[in-house]
């Protein structure tokens, strides 16, 4: 229960209330959740679920390639036995044409299809490169236009809609460049699934429950994969598979968006406060909770201020930033630097030793069900000892992890028992990078304020696709080599990680004036404490 007893210690972000003499109490969205209207409540847990399941639809169009572009198994036809078609042949490469044909026919695949095998083969890899290269462009566009007039919903809306669209046209592509086109397309929606859903279901939740909620996000991620496998045993036909992996993104826009809110830190820092302000009495009402009156809902700088009064609270100007402002700042400036190489150098570990799983020789549908829930311990793990030991130690010890056993896997041979021991660094690795990747999203955002955290999002997003356009290159050298690469990149993102600030508990600021106050201020703080301890 909040109290007004002016004799006791407020934090420093707030200031005195004094409702009672007729000035308002200004507090900051963050404040305000944690004395009034509940850090994570019954209306953020609804809130939360139901737009963290975009990331369900980000995995289908994302891994849908896994099973459109994958290479059918083969076989001699029976009339053409010992006529041109060698039987114990291991690629159809150097068979005569006509002696041989796809088991499930030309419909089972785009390499089926349009026989993108031997010399052609280039162009599987180039299609997953290109739509990577427009998830790249996607996240900045989308990143940029969901901090100014479109909005976080809006935007998630707009990219849902174009993937539909892009989706259900791959699925009638005449050619293979027609094909590339669309999936490129694709990519470029896709890219804004993730960052828009991200912010939107986690910043009208408290900031000691925020770290552990944006972690889950990738539950519905890693959910979305496991389904997608089982949606590809029932459609084997690539253009079936895609119509049904892109209507899901339609059922989102007609069932799940209308039920959604817009941020009310968006609202707010575009000067609608009015709509913010009810927006979190409508979270208070649900959570059981209620708003007092002469409680006003202010940006950071403001709540520690007297610029505002009861009578033009309503009518503040919006505060817009963009990624030009986080260059200009030497704070932010720095953050995003580190921020965007620790992405990049995560992301080629990650798709780099996943690529490695497909090819074992087993069931691809089991294989790729298996690698989703094999994901699901490391986000839980991690989790769990986020907000034990902070954004920062748990970043370096997960990279390192994941380098070192990568620099294990890289020397060791693999014959006899040394293929196991490879795979079984290869499964760390992974478990640790997929930790790694989780923890990412949620500290990069708490490193920014509001008026510019999707555009720096959308940069770590951007870079983090330009890893998974370099990974399948990395793969393709052999051998040991990609393990000692995925270690240096790991040892190197931890090393990186070492310059950040730690962010645990502490304000998700909404300007970059109050952010930078906000940091002085901390700076201070730590620095009387050194000294008198």
């Amino acid at each position: 229960m909040p109290t007004t007893n002016s004799g006791e210690l407020r934090s420093p972000r707030l200031s005195p209330p004094n409702i009672l003499a007729g000035e308002p109490q200004k507090l900051c969205i963050d404040d305000m959740l944690q004395k009034y209207c509940g850090e994570f409540g019954r209306w953020q847990l609804r809130h939360f679920v139901l737009t963290s399941l975009a990331w369900a639809l980000e995995a289908f169009h994302t891994m849908v390639m896994i099973f459109a572009d994958r290479q059918p198994d083969w076989r001699c036809l029976d009339r053409a036995a010992g006529s041109g078609c060698d039987r114990t042949a291991i690629s159809i490469c150097g068979l005569e044409p006509g002696s041989w044909e796809w088991i499930g026919g030309s419909g089972s695949s785009t390499v089926a299809q349009w026989l993108l095998v031997c010399g052609d083969k280039f162009k599987v890899g180039l299609v997953q490169a290109l739509f990577f290269g427009g998830c790249m462009i996607g996240a900045g566009i989308f990143g940029h236009l969901s901090d100014s007039f479109l909005g976080r919903k809006g935007s998630l809306t707009v990219v849902c809609i174009l993937n539909t669209i892009f989706g259900c046209l791959t699925a009638l592509s005449p050619n293979y460049w027609f094909y590339l086109l669309l999936r490129l397309l694709t990519g470029f929606s896709t890219g804004g699934v993730g960052v828009c859903a991200f912010v939107l279901a986690t910043e009208p939740i408290g900031p000691t429950k925020r770290g552990t909620a944006g972690m889950s996000t990738f539950y519905f991620f890693s959910t979305g994969i496991a389904l997608l496998s089982g949606i590809a045993y029932i459609f084997p036909n690539w253009r079936a598979l895609y119509i049904a992996s892109s209507l899901p993104s339609l059922l989102f826009l007609l069932l799940v968006l209308p039920f959604i809110s817009e941020s009310p830190r968006w609202y707010l820092v575009r000067g609608r406060v009015e709509e913010a302000t009810n927006l979190m009495t409508t979270i208070a009402k649900s959570n059981s909770n209620s708003l007092p009156d002469g409680v006003i809902l202010a940006l950071d700088e403001d709540a520690k201020s007297d610029r505002i009064c009861k009578e033009d609270w309503k009518t503040q100007n919006a505060v817009t930033g963009s990624l030009i402002d986080i260059i200009k700042s030497p704070l932010t400036r720095v953050r995003l630097f580190l921020a965007v190489a620790i992405n990049f150098l995560c992301s080629v570990v990650y798709y780099g030793l996943s690529l490695n799983v497909v090819n074992l020789d087993t069931n691809l549908y089991l294989n790729v069900l298996l690698n989703a829930v094999a994901e699901m311990p490391a986000f839980t793990i991690t989790a769990i000892m986020l907000d034990k030991f902070g954004r920062k130690p748990l970043a370096i010890g997960t990279l390192w992890f994941s380098g070192f056993f990568c620099f294990v896997g890289s020397l060791v041979k693999s014959i006899g028992i040394g293929k196991v021991v490879r795979m079984v660094c290869g499964l760390l690795g992974i478990f640790g990078m997929a930790g790694t990747y989780n923890l990412l999203i949620i500290y990069t955002a708490e490193l920014f304020p509001t008026v510019v955290r999707n555009a720096a999002l959308g940069c770590a997003t951007q870079s983090a696709q330009m890893g998974a356009i370099l990974a399948p290159f990395v793969v393709v050298l052999g051998g040991g080599l990609p393990f000692a690469v995925f270690g240096v990149c790991g040892i190197l993102g931890g090393l990186h990680a070492f310059y950040l600030p730690e962010t645990l508990n502490r304000p998700l600021y909404d300007t970059m004036a109050g952010i930078e106050e906000g940091e002085s201020v901390e700076q201070r703080v730590d620095k009387s404490v050194g000294e008198g301890v």
